[in-house]
């Protein structure tokens, strides 16, 4: 019987020594899609980016599709969009409709199909200081290097519009401080968003800021100045890493990233960008098959079959799959 025991924990080991094995091949295996590959020292990296001279520049993605599109694009990061999000799953403005449930989901899956890393908006945090805790700990857990939280009150608003109801100093400096508090890795990067500049003006929103920024905050994204003065005074009296939101017709200026890099910005993010463009070029390739019968002609504003399945790395699923039994 003890020869017997022996045998049986000799064979676990050697299959736990295997499958480990199995994982750690892997995880290094650059051929395997990125969609099943292990993701690491994407906090780290998001860190060194923020340190470099050069300004980071961070397009907007809402789903898994515009995820890739950043990424391939080269860009070393990208933002995750509330509006955008908002908008493509549930078809709704960014009025603070989607529960928690619904975006955690959705954050995972658009995680897991890119590499590089991605800056997300957490809202409010989605509650009282636990949930804060709770967002912050899931998000780390689903990939993500940053979490955007704001000072709105619920129901927030999109930060370009009026209304927006705001959170007394004190309520925020505790979201930003259980953020801190939770997180497993250090590299990972809180953010504070104020929104308090339309209705209470840049000195206040400043001051905010630099609360936030007392209370733990690593990054400092000042919602909706109005000129160039103010976001230069952002830059002036804020010593955190700064963002610059540079949403097309919105409450800011409108100024080229080589530009927001010579006033101070430290990273600049475009989330509504990819959305509009896809509206509209949408728009017109459906308008050219209702008149025309027809999409051909409109080739230069697709991706063509072998394009769009490069990708998503069509190759490499179909010979990871191979490893596994052929097909018939």
């Amino acid at each position: 019987m003890d020869r017997l025991r022996s045998e049986i924990r000799r064979k676990r080991g050697r299959l736990s020594n295997q499958l480990f094995e199995g994982i750690n091949t892997m995880s290094g295996n650059g051929n395997l899609p990125v969609g099943l590959r292990h993701k690491k020292g994407r906090n780290t990296q998001l860190r060194e980016l923020l340190k470099r001279d050069d300004i980071l520049v961070a397009p907007g993605a809402f789903d898994c599709i515009s995820g890739r599109i950043v990424q391939n694009a080269g860009f070393d990061a990208l933002y995750l969009t509330g509006a955008g999000i908002s908008m493509s799953l549930m078809g709704a403005p960014d009025l603070g409709m989607l529960s928690y449930g619904e975006i955690i989901s959705h954050i995972r899956r658009i995680s897991d199909a890119v590499e590089i890393p991605i800056i997300a908006d957490a809202d409010t945090g989605y509650g009282g200081p636990l949930n804060v805790v709770r967002t912050t700990r899931d998000y780390e857990k689903a990939g993500i290097s940053c979490i955007q939280i704001e000072d709105q009150q619920w129901p927030k608003r999109c930060g370009h519009m009026m209304n927006r109801m705001i959170a007394p100093v004190e309520e925020m400096c505790g979201r930003i401080k259980a953020a801190v508090d939770i997180r497993n890795d250090p590299d990972f990067v809180v953010m504070a968003r104020t929104d308090s500049r339309t209705d209470h003006g840049i000195n206040e929103a400043i001051d905010r800021m630099n609360a936030y920024i007392e209370a733990g905050a690593d990054v400092a994204f000042v919602e909706s100045p109005e000129s160039v003065d103010e976001m230069k005074m952002i830059n002036e009296q804020i010593s955190a890493p700064t963002l610059a939101n540079m949403v097309e017709g919105g409450r800011t200026p409108f100024i080229p990233f080589p530009e927001l890099q010579k006033l101070g910005y430290d990273l600049a993010i475009y989330p509504g960008s990819m959305g509009r463009v896809l509206g509209k070029s949408g728009t017109r390739v459906l308008e050219h098959l209702k008149q025309e019968g027809t999409t051909e002609g409109m080739a230069d504003w697709m991706f063509q079959q072998p394009d769009l399945f490069a990708l998503f790395d069509y190759k490499d699923w179909t010979e990871y799959e191979a490893k596994f039994g052929n097909r018939e």
